[in-house]
């Protein structure tokens, strides 16, 4: 062999065994440089906060703060009485109410509605046995026998309420209704106007379904409509409140079903009952 010819064979050699060392060591690899971006984590959060606005649960209304029940906004409201009778737009006569056959006459007589024929929001005829602040809502709680099957699971106050099978938990309740800068209390009587299922809009977030009268979901009495300075067809606000929510007012006065009576009653009897004489503890 010629001496060029080793030389060069002991380089390719030489060569080769360095290739095959410089492959077996790998390299380093260097770790991918991130760049922070404001804008980048900006838009993160940006969809974060959108996705959990999809997310979230929709509600139409909320209480407020130390308030059980929310307040119904903007609700088409109708004007109906004791007595009224069928018409176009109220094909149901008013001569008894869902929980009471003879309420015309357990109120005393026919709530006239001519605000010439009432004062101090009574009609003139007579004083009436019930509250004259009366109103209706589209939900019965009661069925043919017992309640609904939805009623105790539905109503709030159902547990609390509850009487017996006979009984409905909604009647007589306590409902604030509002109208520019003036709130009247009333007492739930009926169950109207048009329905009587309508669970999900009385303690729900639904609205009224629509109806004959431009989809009204509460019906309220002449003294109701008189102390708002309501039209025949109005809009109001309206929510549940409880007894120790509701201030005295004209909606105090009457009635034996009227709870501000019946507690004004109790009182009276146990005055009545106290001991007479010096003997007593002296109240201050």
């Amino acid at each position: 062999m010629k001496p060029g010819t080793i030389t060069h064979t002991i380089a390719a050699l030489l060569s080769s065994i360095s290739s095959l060392f410089a492959h077996s060591t790998p390299a380093k690899a260097e770790s991918p440089k991130v760049k922070a971006s404001k804008k980048s984590d900006k838009l993160s959060d940006n969809l974060l906060n959108v996705g959990s606005l999809l997310f979230s649960p929709k509600h139409s209304a909320s209480p407020e703060p130390g308030e059980r029940y929310p307040w119904k906004k903007d609700i088409v409201t109708t004007v109906f009485w004791i007595g009224e009778q069928p018409s176009g737009n109220n094909p149901v006569p008013n001569r008894a109410s869902s929980w009471d056959k003879n309420w015309t006459k357990n109120y005393g007589g026919f709530d006239d509605p001519n605000p010439a024929r009432r004062s101090n929001y009574i009609p003139v005829k007579f004083t009436p046995r019930q509250n004259p602040f009366y109103c209706a809502l589209p939900y019965s709680d009661k069925a043919t026998t017992g309640h609904r099957p939805e009623a105790a699971r539905v109503v709030p106050w159902f547990k609390e309420a509850y009487q017996g099978p006979a009984i409905s938990t909604c009647k007589d309740r306590w409902v604030a209704i509002h109208k520019g800068n003036r709130t009247v209390y009333a007492q739930w009587e009926d169950a109207g106007p048009f329905r009587t299922d309508h669970w999900q809009y009385v303690f729900g977030n639904e609205r009224p379904k629509p109806n004959l009268n431009k989809g009204a979901g509460l019906d309220v009495s002449p003294a109701v409509r008189d102390y708002l300075g309501l039209n025949e067809t109005d809009v109001t606000d309206w929510k549940f409140v409880e007894f120790s929510e509701v201030p005295r007012g004209p909606w105090s006065t009457h009635g034996e079903n009227n709870t501000f009576v019946i507690n004004d009653g109790k009182k009276g009897e146990k005055l009545a009952e106290a001991p007479k004489g010096g003997g007593g503890i002296i109240a201050r």
